[in-house]
């Protein structure tokens, strides 16, 4: 009897413990799938022990890399997530666990207008430059550069489907109900020339309106305003139906658009951010754009929406609040609906005689080949009417490059009209008549997005961590004059608010 007793107890024994292993192992798995997946640079992570993981861009030698090749990128989702997470109550600790190193730079930045100058005629972009010592590495300088396109009221007619997520994981209050007031704003905007179709997935797809006319804004927000969350999410069926509708109802010289709706939380069907990327890059040629609208906390899947925007020639948001829905859909609905450049690269060929080593700070998942600058085939990101893409490098110069008068690289911008299969190249020389020593106030302000988000990232190349790096970060910022830019004023009153809640934790 004491045998069995003793072989009872060791059986139980062991059973608890590969629970509590099962336990732990769901838990770290939950840790680390929370707001992206992110791998390798340009590379979609569908692997779990990937989940979290930063790899930051790194100097690289002139003299073994003069060339430096990258695909724009509008999109502002990060930015949005960010100031949900603050708002929220998140201190820094919290933030850097939990999405902070899926944050991306340049999305931090291109959520911020400068003022940049547009372009000269027959070009797409204008180019601003500015360059100066860099505030938090001593060795080198920062190179601002802005290209804007021009912002123009386009009067092409909109053939949209809005594909909308109501699965069960929908129904919270910043899901779903927000949803029903983003698309508002967007209804609003539209006229008799405009078609709307509506598709809904959770289970199954299904059409709750098709070809309706954009000025019956009423039946619109009707048939918006009945979904409901339940049920698991087949977002290929969604994603199928939408482009059907898309292609039956295309609008010639018009706005051929799907904008989704979706915490990215598919379960059904393809799911995984390369399924996805595969789909979309797939349908994209036949003229009809994807853009993406991304809702929620917690089971929120970022690599996923991002997969389908950036391979579906569309623009990728995180609305956050009501604020955002009408910023996107209202002063920014121009650049949300109507492209003006597609496939859009850059490159910077750097002079060794004036640079040793660069960075790129951010792009980190936009990064090309050299070949692929010149290959009409290669996709890249688009930009839309009145957009703007902040780019920025540190620079180690060689000794006397400031003093001399010389081009120290050449930017080159390649890019296709929408209606165009050829790009067009542009070229500038960028070099020591860009330097200055008393930078403007956006040089600065986007000095201190760029600690932000390397804070975030935990890089090896911000050497202060932690409250005092926030510290500074607000007291460079609050010398800064935007008393006319509320976003700005927004965005230091954020890191206030995250410092006070990370000196308290």
């Amino acid at each position: 009897m004491k045998k069995l007793l003793s072989l009872l107890l060791a059986l139980l024994f062991i059973c608890l413990t590969l629970a509590s292993c099962s336990k732990a192992e769901n838990m770290d798995l939950m840790a680390d799938g929370g707001f992206a997946e992110i791998g390798d640079a340009g590379e979609f992570s569908t692997d779990a022990e990937n989940y979290g993981k930063f790899i930051e861009n790194e100097f690289v030698k002139v003299a073994d890399e003069p060339v430096s090749t990258f695909s724009a990128d509008v999109d502002t989702a990060s930015y949005a997530y960010f100031r949900k997470l603050v708002n929220s109550g998140y201190n820094l600790s919290e933030l850097i666990s939990t999405g902070g190193s899926s944050i991306r730079t340049e999305e931090m930045i291109n959520y911020f207008d400068y003022g940049y100058q547009g372009p000269a005629e027959g070009e797409l972009f204008g180019k601003n430059v500015q360059i100066a010592n860099c505030p938090w590495n001593e060795k080198a300088v920062l190179m601002v550069l802005g290209l804007k396109t021009e912002e123009a009221e386009i009067e092409a007619d909109n053939n949209l489907v809005f594909l909308i997520d109501v699965s069960g994981s929908m129904a919270s209050d910043d899901k779903l109900p927000l949803l029903k007031k983003a698309f508002s704003h967007l209804v609003s905007q539209l006229d008799e020339g405009d078609r709307v179709s509506i598709v809904t997935y959770s289970g199954k797809e299904s059409v709750l309106l098709e070809g309706c006319e954009g000025n019956k804004g009423d039946k619109i927000m009707s048939a918006v305003n009945k979904l409901e969350a339940k049920g698991s999410t087949n977002g290929e069926a969604g994603l199928q139906k939408a482009y059907s509708l898309a292609e039956k109802y295309f609008i010639s010289d018009g706005n051929n658009r799907i904008i989704m709706a979706s915490d990215g939380d598919l379960n059904v069907g393809i799911s995984s951010p390369e399924e996805l990327k595969n789909y979309v890059s797939e349908k994209r040629e036949s003229g009809v754009y994807l853009s993406v609208l991304g809702f929620g906390t917690g089971n929120y899947k970022d690599s996923s929406m991002e997969a389908l925007a950036d391979n579906g020639n569309g623009v990728y948001y995180y609305i956050d609040g009501e604020g955002e829905a009408e910023k996107v859909f209202g002063s920014d609905i121009f650049s949300t609906l109507y492209t003006v450049g597609k496939d859009v690269k850059l490159q910077l060929t750097f002079n060794p005689d004036a640079v040793e080593s660069y960075r790129l700070v951010g792009y980190e998942n936009r990064l090309l080949s050299q070949e692929d600058f010149e290959d009409d085939t290669k996709d890249a990101g688009d930009v839309g009417a009145g957009h703007a893409v902040t780019v920025c490098y540190e620079l180690i110069l060689t000794d006397g490059a400031v003093s001399e008068n010389t081009d120290w690289m050449t930017l080159s911008v390649r890019y296709k009209r929408p209606d165009e299969d050829k790009s067009n190249l542009n070229e500038y020389k960028i070099g020591a008549s860009d330097y200055t020593e008393a930078p403007n106030d956006d040089f600065r302000f986007i000095c201190g997005v760029v600690k932000t988000a390397m804070l975030l990232h935990d890089s090896k190349y911000l050497t202060q961590k932690g409250a005092p790096a926030l510290r500074d970060i607000n007291a460079e910022l609050s010398v800064i004059d935007v008393l006319e830019d509320a976003e700005k004023q927004e965005f230091i009153s954020l890191l206030r608010g995250l410092y006070a809640e990370t000196v308290n934790e």
